[in-house]
C-alpha cells in the first residue's frame, strides 16, 4: 500500500484559514436575528399621554404698608459750578427733612446725578448756550405709610423741586401669594374639570405645571414743584394692591 502524502504551503494554508472564516461570518450573520443574538430595538408603538391644557388665575386684595417716593432737585444757573453749588445746598436740606420725618439712612438712595448744558435755539443755528442744568434725585422707602405726605410736603418745603412718583406696596408679599396661587389651582382645576366632563374623559393626574406671578403697584405721578411751605399738605390716598398669580397646568386624561 502506498501513502500520499500532501505538503501544504504556508501561503495556501493561511488562505484557506481566511475562507473559513468568512464562510463562519456568514452563518453567524444569517442565523443571528434567528437565534436572538441580534440588536435590541425600542418599540415604536408607544402610546403618547393625552391632556388638556389650562390656565388659572387667583387674585388677592391687599393693603400696602410701604411707599416707594422718588423725588430730588433740578437747578439751572449760568455756570456748572453755581449749578453743582445750588443744587448741593437744596438737595442736602431736603434729605436732611427727609430724615426728620423719621426716614432711616439705609432707606434713602440717589438715583439720578446729572448735568446739562442749556441752549438757546430761538435764534437758529447751533444754538447759543444759555447755562446748566443740575439734577439730583433719591429713592425714598417710606416704612410708616401714614407719614408719606409729610415726607413729600418736608421735602419740598426744604428746596426738593420734583416728585416723580409715589408707588405703594406690601413689604411682605409672600403669605398673599400663597393664597392667590391657591387660588389659581384651584381655578385650573375648575377650568379641566369642565373641558373633561363635555369632552367625555376623565382627568387622572397633572403632567406639568408653570407660575406667574405679578404684585400690582399703587403709582401716583406728581409735577414739578408740586407744593410749596406755604401750601396745604400733600393728600394721600393709599389704596390697595392686587396679588395675582396665573399657572399653567397640564392635565394628563383618560
Amino acid at each position: 500500500m502506498s501513502t500520499i502524502t500532501t505538503v501544504m504551503r504556508p501561503g495556501a494554508r493561511l488562505g484557506l484559514l481566511g475562507l473559513g472564516a468568512v464562510a463562519g461570518l456568514v452563518v453567524a450573520t444569517a442565523l443571528g436575528p434567528a437565534g436572538g443574538a441580534g440588536p435590541v430595538r425600542a418599540e415604536s408603538g408607544a402610546t403618547a399621554e393625552h391632556t388638556i391644557a389650562v390656565t388659572g388665575t387667583g387674585t388677592v386684595t391687599v393693603k400696602p404698608d410701604v411707599a416707594d417716593v422718588r423725588l430730588g432737585v433740578q437747578v439751572q444757573k449760568p455756570t456748572v459750578k453755581e449749578a453743582q453749588a445750588a443744587a448741593a445746598q437744596a438737595m442736602t436740606a431736603a434729605v436732611a427733612a427727609v430724615k426728620k420725618v423719621g426716614v432711616a439712612d439705609a432707606d434713602i438712595k440717589t438715583t439720578t446725578v446729572s448735568l446739562s448744558p442749556m441752549y438757546d435755539y430761538s435764534q437758529g443755528g447751533s444754538g447759543k448756550l444759555i447755562g446748566y442744568q443740575f439734577t439730583n434725585q433719591v429713592a425714598v422707602t417710606v416704612r410708616d405709610i401714614s407719614k408719606v405726605a409729610d415726607v413729600i410736603d418736608g421735602a419740598i418745603a426744604a428746596g426738593a423741586n420734583t416728585v416723580d412718583s409715589v408707588t405703594f406696596r406690601v413689604n411682605d408679599p409672600v403669605g398673599a401669594e400663597a393664597q392667590a396661587r391657591t387660588a389659581a389651582m384651584a381655578d385650573a382645576k375648575s377650568r379641566a374639570q369642565a373641558l373633561a366632563s363635555a369632552a367625555g374623559v376623565r382627568i387622572v393626574g397633572v403632567a406639568s405645571i408653570a407660575e406667574t406671578s405679578a404684585p400690582v403697584p399703587v403709582p401716583m405721578a406728581y409735577p414739578a414743584g408740586a407744593g410749596t411751605k406755604d401750601s396745604y399738605s400733600t393728600p394721600i390716598q393709599t389704596g390697595t394692591n392686587d396679588i395675582v398669580v396665573t399657572v399653567a397646568v397640564s392635565y394628563v386624561i383618560e
